[in-house]
């Protein structure tokens, strides 16, 4: 491959980029304890469904607060999009869950910047410089270190990392692409629109799986606590994220935003300790590659 320089971005899009993404992947990190919380009692499906209603609430009157009714917004696109990118990218993540743990998905999610580069070489042509190839190949194998300690094994490891690549493809691609599709809409009206898409198609699957016995809402399904950890898990995990998340491509594209991902397995360690789990060194030592990844990868 013939490798050229990657476009040079001012300083102020850089920062700001990369702070975006960084608090888009410390609210994502806080949605896998959440997550595992609510597979505990809840079928898959349905909790990806719940998890876009949740967001929905936050994101919807948001929207019409900042912008008010929204007048000759390209609603076809938006939910096509939000429907086979972020809801199919929602689902393979959730399940990816079920099977798994949090850590091994949130580590196995290191092939995040790897999914986004195919993304924009495909979709972009994107030649990769040198530095991006570097900085890629430290983000991999800090996330691979992170994961020196993570859960799953045999079948179900390798089920839940095909899933979780799946999930990352989706969502770059849907990212890109609601950049791209939708010119000139701000990020909460991107955000709020394909979130709308895939809630219907998540929750079309989960009426269409409800309807022939495949799966039910538990019994305290609105019970303050799995409320909270919908709260977590939509309103935070998918809206605020999403909308950071699309602001940092908007300033320094959908790979080198991706890489922060890397980060993910630290932070979801970070929360866990909290919660009363035990510490990583592994997870530290992998946060740090990572870090340097991402520095690395955009000079």
């Amino acid at each position: 491959m013939t490798v050229t320089s990657t476009p040079s971005l001012p300083a102020p899009d850089r920062l700001g980029g990369n702070l975006l993404a960084a608090g888009s992947t410390l609210v994502w990190a806080a949605g896998f304890p959440a997550a595992e919380g609510l597979l505990a009692t809840w079928d898959p499906v349905a909790a990806a469904a719940g998890r876009f209603a949740m967001g929905l609430l936050l994101l919807v009157p948001l929207w019409l607060l900042t912008e008010g009714v929204p007048k000759g917004f390209r609603w076809a696109p938006g939910l096509i999009l939000g429907a086979v990118g972020f809801g199919g990218a929602a689902v393979t993540l959730i399940w990816a869950l079920a099977v798994t743990d949090p850590v091994t998905v949130a580590v196995i999610a290191s092939a995040s910047p790897l999914c986004a580069a195919v993304v924009e070489w495909a979709l972009e042509r994107r030649r990769l410089s040198g530095s991006f190839l570097l900085g890629l190949g430290a983000s991999v194998l800090g996330g691979v270190i992170a994961t020196a300690e993570g859960g799953g094994s045999g079948g179900n490891l390798l089920f839940g990392a095909a899933l979780t690549v799946a999930s990352c493809l989706l969502y770059s691609w849907a990212s890109h692409e609601a950049v791209r599709r939708l010119p000139g809409q701000s990020v909460i009206a991107q955000t709020t629109v394909t979130a709308m898409g895939g809630g219907l198609a998540t929750g079309a699957l989960f009426a269409a799986m409800a309807l022939t016995g495949r799966a039910s809402l538990p019994p305290d399904a609105f019970g303050a606590r799995d409320l909270g950890l919908l709260a977590v898990y939509g309103m935070g995990a998918i809206a605020v994220t999403q909308i950071l998340f699309i602001g940092a491509v908007r300033r320094i594209g959908v790979a080198l935003s991706s890489f922060h991902f890397n980060i993910a397995p630290f932070y979801v360690m970070l929360i866990l300790v909290a919660l009363g789990g035990e510490w990583s060194w592994a997870q530290a030592l992998g946060a740090a590659v990572v870090a340097v990844g991402v520095v690395v990868a955009q000079r």
